[in-house]
């Protein structure tokens, strides 16, 4: 491949993560191809890394980046306008106006008070009953599956419902990016709210996913703000969903240098990294 350069690390999606660092592109606009999947041995003995070998996919026309994202500057009054412009052109600027308000008004809800404050949500206290509904829920959806799965539960200091899921190939359940344990995970909410009053929140995991997909997330969030910083110029990472997306905004809250938004609709909002004026 071409102006490719070959990653490694634990596994394909940290290789992935690495190259799109080292690349500074997002997902969308790399191409890769698995040169070793790796395997974590037996207790560390044997380990062997994962290695991709990954290049930018050609670039797209350019467009324009500053204009979604930057505040709407008001256009000075003209002399024309002051004389009484047509009532059709001045409609004609304004009716696109409510729009790009929205957008910027989307932008600015997503940055980090905002991303953080969600956490903030009143628990209602798990009763027995609940529990016991999203036990069986989670039961009969892994059968169905074909999968042998024991459950743990337990109430976190959050006073969330977290459930610990452990077997073999476990790797299924988790699913690209952990996508299929979060939909699960949804599901296991929806369940849980409709046996009692007020918000419960469950929790689910498996193999320590979200510990290890949260130092992930930390990790790059790090290093997408030393290359902020070091070309002077914005970065988007890939679209995430909204409880990774919170990751990337603490982690970088502190630092005085860059600053965090968000942009897009879901489920393909991402974090943008900018330096800080």
């Amino acid at each position: 491949m071409n102006g490719s350069i070959r990653v490694s690390a634990k596994t394909v999606d940290d290789a992935i993560t690495e190259a799109l660092i080292q690349l500074g592109v997002t997902s969308d606009r790399l191409e890769y191809e698995v040169i070793e999947k790796g395997s974590p041995g037996f207790l560390g003995i044997g380990m062997k890394q994962a290695v991709i070998e990954a290049r930018r996919k050609p670039e797209p026309e350019p467009e324009p980046e500053t204009e979604e994202i930057s505040a709407i500057p008001e256009k000075p009054e003209t002399k024309e306008t002051k004389k009484g412009a047509p009532v059709t052109r001045k409609k004609d600027r304004s009716e696109n106006k409510p729009k790009k308000e929205k957008e910027v008004r989307d932008i600015k809800e997503e940055t980090k008070p905002v991303e953080l404050k969600k956490e903030e949500t009143v628990l209602a206290e798990v009763q027995d009953v609940t529990i016991q509904a999203v036990e069986e829920f989670l039961k009969n959806t892994l059968n169905a599956m074909n999968m042998e799965v024991k459950i743990k539960s337990e109430i976190d200091s959050d006073g969330a419902l977290s459930i610990s899921m452990t077997g073999e190939h476990m790797g299924i359940l988790i699913g690209k990016r952990g996508q299929t344990l979060d939909a699960l995970q949804y599901l296991a909410n929806r369940v849980a709210n409709k046996h009692q009053e007020g918000y419960v929140r469950v929790k689910l995991d498996t193999e320590n996913y979200r510990a290890r997909r949260e130092e992930t997330l930390r990790h790059l969030a790090k290093n997408i703000a030393h290359k902020v910083k070091r070309t002077r110029r914005p970065v988007a990472l890939e679209p995430m969903n909204p409880y990774e997306r919170r990751i990337i905004h603490s982690s970088l809250q502190s630092d005085p240098y860059v600053t965090t938004h968000s942009e897009g609709e879901e489920p393909y909002r991402k974090v943008v990294v900018t330096l800080k004026k």
